[in-house]
């Protein structure tokens, strides 16, 4: 029996992703599972790995997609049966270990979850890792600031996967949201998706050289890193806070005490790859009820393919013409 997956081959150096048939896995042993995938995502650590990015992914031929939804076809875990729903995401899924841009994956079993009532495979990946991420840096500003309805949050990299959800999620929950973001192209959709405002980066960029600056924002997540997360924390409120979950503008944050122990503003770190399992499954179970987002945001926010579109896809993920979530129907 074989099944389809996306791979992506190494060539001369070259990087040639394609849909192809693979055999299907031994039985499952040793506490792993076998699961039928329904639905996978795009992320950008997916078009890393499209890419050759050797950070990501070591060693090719290779399936990429850390993103995983489906039904259980065999198991040697105790925990798991044939039949149950799950979700996949995180660990080495699709990184060193193929992921869920195929039919099906065989994984240990502890890296499954139980996919929570009222939310189906479909939905779970709309959200995906992305949606995941954006989840965790809501529920640690709800912790630190309590309600967020009414408060003025910035969101940085804006038309990506993860500010994106962040945005239609904020804006559900009544906070005025300002989209930071230097896709200007991409304006009206963040608009369509809840984002009371939209601004450049360069907004942040004339405060390089300030210390401190007048506070603009009650709260921020930031989905760069670098810069831009550095003035970000010189315009937040006192007492207010920044949730960072991502790197694409740098690893290194040039910045003074001065936001800290003047304004007593708090940075949050977001992890959504080595959490415990009862974490993520307790941001699946608000995605499933008191965060279940409406269809008129997943009308704006999400694009649906099929896994031979996904190569294509694959190609221009980090360009300017891909916004908003990938969904991936197998």
């Amino acid at each position: 029996m074989t099944f389809k997956a996306v791979q992506v081959r190494e060539e001369q150096g070259a990087y040639q992703c394609s849909v192809v048939d693979k055999d299907e896995f031994a039985q499952p042993g040793n506490g792993e599972v076998r699961v039928a995938v329904e639905y996978s995502s795009l992320n950008y650590k997916d078009a890393l790995s499209a890419a050759g990015n050797k950070g990501v992914t070591r060693n090719y031929p290779h399936t990429p997609g850390i993103d995983a939804a489906g039904t259980v076809l065999a198991s040697s875990s105790d925990n798991w049966k044939a039949g149950d729903r799950v979700i996949v995401t995180g660990y080495d899924l699709g990184m060193n270990t193929d992921g869920g841009l195929a039919e099906q994956i065989q994984v240990p079993g502890e890296w499954l979850l139980a996919a929570p009532n009222g939310l189906d495979s479909a939905e779970a990946m709309a959200l995906g890792t992305a949606g995941l991420t954006a989840g965790l840096c809501v529920e640690k500003l709800q912790r630190q600031l309590g309600e967020l309805s009414g408060l003025k949050i910035a969101v940085t990299g804006a038309s990506g996967g993860v500010g994106s959800v962040a945005i239609a999620l904020l804006n559900q929950l009544g906070a005025e949201v300002t989209a930071i973001s230097g896709k200007a192209q991409q304006y009206d959709f963040l608009h369509s998706i809840g984002a009371q405002h939209c601004v450049a980066p360069s907004m942040l960029a004339e405060f390089d050289k300030k210390p401190m600056a007048k506070p603009l924002f009650d709260a921020a997540i930031d989905t760069l890193g670098g810069d831009p997360l550095a003035n970000l924390l010189k315009i937040i409120q006192p007492e207010g806070a920044v949730a960072c979950c991502g790197l694409a503008a740098g690893v290194n944050i040039n910045s003074s005490v001065f936001p800290f122990i003047l304004r007593g503003v708090c940075l949050l770190g977001v992890d959504s790859v080595e959490i415990s399992q009862q974490r993520k499954a307790d941001i699946w179970q608000r995605f499933a009820e008191q965060w279940k987002l409406d269809d008129a945001a997943w009308s704006a926010l999400l694009t649906e393919i099929t896994l031979d579109e996904v190569p294509d896809y694959l190609a221009r993920f980090l360009e300017v013409s891909v916004s908003g979530r990938i969904r991936v129907k197998l």
